[in-house]
């Protein structure tokens, strides 16, 4: 565990490569999600499209148990100081919101599968345990939640890449520059 009392100033270089990974999985995931719940029917391409929409999910997944872990045990730097209590507000709410939607999001696909009897093999190597048996009732309702979800995080997402740019673009307090190398380097 870090035992500095002042936050650092930036993200580390591990905290900022787990924020691009996810994100960038996150949307190819989402992509995928839509991509492959519009071709009709059953065909190789759709089936394809669902193995590596699992896979990048139980990857969202296990990188959400590290980035947890990491952020457990490393400070995240302070917010700027002039933001006002309500915005410092609706950042920790959205970032507790962001993480929980990191686990809930793969979980109820995972679990969807599961009562779809579709088994999950990761990477097309690892068998993952079927949690819940085939389930007719359960199916279309975690279906319904994951799908909902997803929404859900597209929704935050879209507001927390609104609010970085306002922060750097009207704020001008260096928020972004936390997390964004190029931007840091150019920082004075």
């Amino acid at each position: 565990m870090s035992h500095d009392l002042a936050p650092p100033e930036d993200y580390t270089r591990t905290a900022i490569a787990l924020h691009w990974v996810m994100a960038l999985l996150m949307v190819c995931a989402f992509a995928l999600g839509w991509v492959m719940t519009g071709i009709p029917g059953i065909t190789p391409n759709k089936l394809r499209y669902y193995a590596w929409h699992k896979w990048i999910g139980v990857t969202i997944f296990g990188l959400a148990v590290l980035r947890v872990a990491w952020s457990a045990t490393h400070r995240a730097p302070a917010l700027p100081p002039g933001m006002s209590r309500w915005q410092r507000a609706a950042a920790q709410g959205a970032h507790v919101l962001l993480y929980f939607l990191m686990f809930a999001v793969p979980i109820t696909g995972y679990l969807f599968s599961c009562a779809a009897n579709v088994p999950v093999v990761y990477l097309g190597l690892v068998r993952l345990p079927m949690l819940i048996g085939p389930d007719p009732v359960l199916k279309p309702i975690l279906r319904l939640v994951h799908v909902a979800l997803n929404y859900t995080l597209a929704a935050l997402v879209a507001v927390h890449v609104a609010a970085a740019l306002k922060h750097h673009w009207l704020d001008r307090d260096g928020l972004l520059a936390r997390m964004i190398p190029v931007l840091r380097r150019g920082r004075s």
